[in-house]
C-alpha cells in the first residue's frame, strides 16, 4: 500500500467513526437526556431502547465488529498462511477501527443506561479501549520494519548513520562548528535520571534545544537554506534512532505486562457479552427477523 492509500484508508475509517458518534448524537440526543421512566412515552423509544429497532441493531453489529476486529487480526498473527495478505500494521489499524467503532455501538445500545452483570462487561470493554490506547501508544515506540515486524536493538542500531563523518566530508564547516555539532548529538550523561518520567521530559527538551543549536551553527557558517534542511534532517532522524535505542528494552518490557492487563479484560467481556446475547435469545427477544 502506497502512503497516499494508507492515508486515504486511515482518513477513511476516521471518518466513519467521527461520522458515526455524530449522526447517532443527532438521531437520538434529546432521547438520550431524558429519564428512564420518562423513554417510555418518548416517541423515539421504540427505536432506540436497547430492544428497539435501532438499539438492537446498534448491540448486534457493535458486538460482532468486535469479535470480527479481534478474530481477524489474532488470525493474521497466528497464521503463517496469512502473512502475505497485507502488513500486520495495517491488520493492526483495522482491528482499532472495528474494535472503536464496536465500543460506540454498543454504547448507543445501551442507550446510556445499564446494570446488572452486563455493567460488568460494559466496563470491561471500556477498559479493553482504554488499554487499547495506550497499547497503541507503547506499540508505535517500538521500531518496526516496513512490514510491522518487531527490530531488534542490533537491527535498529545498524539503522544510525555516522553524521559526524558526513558533516565532515559534504559540508565545509569550521572545526568549532563541526565539534559543537557532534557534541551536542552525543550522549548526554546529566540527562540520565532514574525516573523514567523525568528522563524522558529532560530529553525531549534536549533535542529540542539541539536542534536550535544545530541550526544556530549552520547559519553561522552561511549554509544555503536547503542544506542546512538536509543537515538538520539528518539530526533528527539520529536523535529520532537514539532515543528508540533507549526505550526499546524497556517498552518491550511494557508490552509483555500490557497483555497481562489488556487480554483478560477482553475475556470478561466476551464472556459475558455471550452469556447476554444466550439469555436475551431464550426470553424471546428478537431484532428485525
Amino acid at each position: 500500500m502506497s502512503k497516499t492509500a494508507h492515508r486515504i484508508f486511515i482518513f477513511g475509517m476516521a471518518l466513519i467513526v467521527i461520522g458515526t458518534i455524530t449522526f447517532l448524537f443527532y438521531l437520538g440526543f434529546s432521547y438520550y437526556q431524558i429519564s428512564l421512566e420518562e423513554r417510555f412515552f418518548d416517541p423515539s423509544n421504540t427505536l432506540l431502547k436497547p430492544s428497539g429497532t435501532l438499539g438492537h441493531g446498534f448491540g448486534i453489529f457493535g458486538s460482532l465488529f468486535m469479535i470480527l476486529g479481534i478474530l481477524l487480526y489474532m488470525a493474521r498473527k497466528r497464521f503463517r498462511s496469512l502473512s502475505r495478505l497485507g502488513n500486520l500494521k495495517y491488520w493492526l489499524e483495522f482491528h482499532i477501527f472495528l474494535c472503536t467503532l464496536g465500543p460506540i455501538l454498543v454504547l448507543f445500545h445501551t442507550s446510556f443506561k445499564f446494570g446488572g452483570i452486563v455493567a460488568i462487561s460494559f466496563w470491561s470493554m471500556v477498559a479493553v479501549f482504554l488499554s487499547g490506547i495506550v497499547g497503541r501508544f507503547i506499540y508505535i515506540q517500538i521500531p518496526r520494519s516496513i512490514e510491522g515486524r518487531e527490530l531488534s536493538l542490533n537491527e535498529v542500531r545498524n539503522m544510525k548513520s555516522d553524521i559526524g563523518e558526513i558533516i565532515r566530508n559534504s559540508y565545509q564547516l569550521e572545526e568549532e562548528s563541526y565539534n559543537t555539532i557532534v557534541t551536542s548529538i552525543g550522549n548526554k550523561p546529566e540527562l540520565n535520571h532514574g525516573n523514567i518520567f523525568v528522563r524522558t521530559i529532560r530529553k525531549y527538551f534536549d533535542d529540542i534545544k539541539t536542534i536550535r543549536l544545530v541550526k544556530h551553527v549552520l547559519k553561522k557558517n552561511k549554509l544555503p537554506k536547503s542544506e542546512i534542511h538536509k543537515v538538520v534532517g539528518l539530526v533528527q532522524n539520529d536523535i529520532s534512532i537514539n532515543r528508540k535505542i533507549e526505550r526499546l528494552v524497556t517498552m518491550q518490557k511494557l508490552f509483555n505486562y500490557w497483555h497481562v492487563a489488556h487480554l483478560p479484560f477482553a475475556l470478561v467481556m466476551l464472556i459475558i457479552m455471550v452469556i447476554h446475547v444466550a439469555v436475551t435469545i431464550v426470553f424471546g427477544y428478537k431484532w428485525i427477523f
